[in-house]
């Protein structure tokens, strides 16, 4: 109900001053993650491009929270990943049984399953990886699933050899000696891998294409990425890798005029967007509409009419 309240009364905002701006509210992450680097920038852009709206990026666990309250009308849009937004709408995964109020804004960033093992350990391949003791995310988080798919579609999936740390435990505990790699899934460069390429001698390890088929058809919201060339210290060339996309979403019965306004003035200011971080720059409205679930009536009116 409030966001149903806030999108009607932003609505009007296009048509009449407003004694007070109305807020909108982005459901990002952690400080320290992607998704609140990019949603604050979105919040700084709406509010000086967007009359009447007052907007801020609220931390949050980021995915399936975002989802639950946008779904609930306690924010009004949100990031997630295309995996978990998914399985929102489909009442599968964490809302098994319950389908989520939900449509899609735009596809933004791939975000990058990136493996990376020390060259001590010798690890060329993913099949490498199931002889080693690596991190492969915090416990439920979307990595450390990612991470499990991946490895078990290569029959390298081994639970003795298995931690679930933050990223940054991870990167500490290769440092320290404990660990022989880690997996993580951000947006490129991830601050945990710049401080571990380069302070340790480690390699990143790639995703053979061919061999990922199976993955990519049992879960077609993942995507074939390259991390590009001089990523990270002391990587040559480009590496391919699996990726789970960042979505940009709302409720589904969000206003759509409201919808298309946001939408707009997003994708209608992508240079500037694009200066808060490495991520956003990828943004780009040819690849926008390639969302796992359908685009709300707003984003595709915007696409639609350019």
């Amino acid at each position: 109900m409030y966001l149903r309240c806030t999108f009607t009364a932003l609505a009007l905002a296009a048509a009449t001053p407003l004694a007070a701006q109305d807020r909108v509210s982005i459901g990002t992450g952690g400080t320290g993650g992607v998704f609140y680097a990019v949603g604050a920038g979105m919040a700084d852009l709406l509010n000086r491009q967007l009359d009447g709206v007052s907007a801020n990026a609220e931390v949050t666990g980021a995915s399936v929270e975002n989802i639950r309250r946008v779904s609930n009308g306690e924010m009004t849009m949100g990031f997630s990943s295309a995996s978990t937004l998914y399985e929102g709408k489909a009442g599968e995964g964490p809302f098994d049984g319950d389908p989520q109020n939900v449509a899609a804004i735009a596809y933004l960033y791939p975000a990058v399953l990136q493996l990376a093992a020390t060259a001590e350990s010798g690890a060329e391949t993913v099949a490498d990886l199931g002889g080693l003791d690596i991190s492969i995310g915090p416990p439920g988080s979307n990595s450390s699933i990612f991470a499990e798919r991946l490895l078990t579609s290569q029959d390298a999936f081994d639970m003795g050899n298995v931690s679930f740390l933050s990223y940054g435990e991870a990167t500490g505990a290769i440092k320290n000696g404990q660990l022989e790699g880690s997996i993580i899934l951000a947006g490129t460069p991830a601050s945990a891998f710049i401080e571990l390429f380069t302070t340790e001698d480690v390699r990143l390890i790639p995703v053979e294409g061919g061999s990922v088929e199976g993955l990519l058809q049992d879960y077609p919201f993942y995507e074939l990425v390259d991390i590009p060339a001089g990523t990270y210290e002391g990587q040559d060339g480009a590496v391919s890798a699996v990726g789970d996309p960042a979505i940009l979403f709302t409720a589904a019965d969000a206003d759509e005029e409201m919808v298309r306004q946001i939408t707009a003035t997003l994708f209608d200011n992508l240079e500037t967007l694009g200066s808060v971080h490495p991520a956003a720059a990828k943004i780009t409205v040819e690849a926008a509409g390639n969302t796992p679930i359908d685009l709300h009536p707003g984003a595709q009116a915007y696409f639609d009419g350019r």
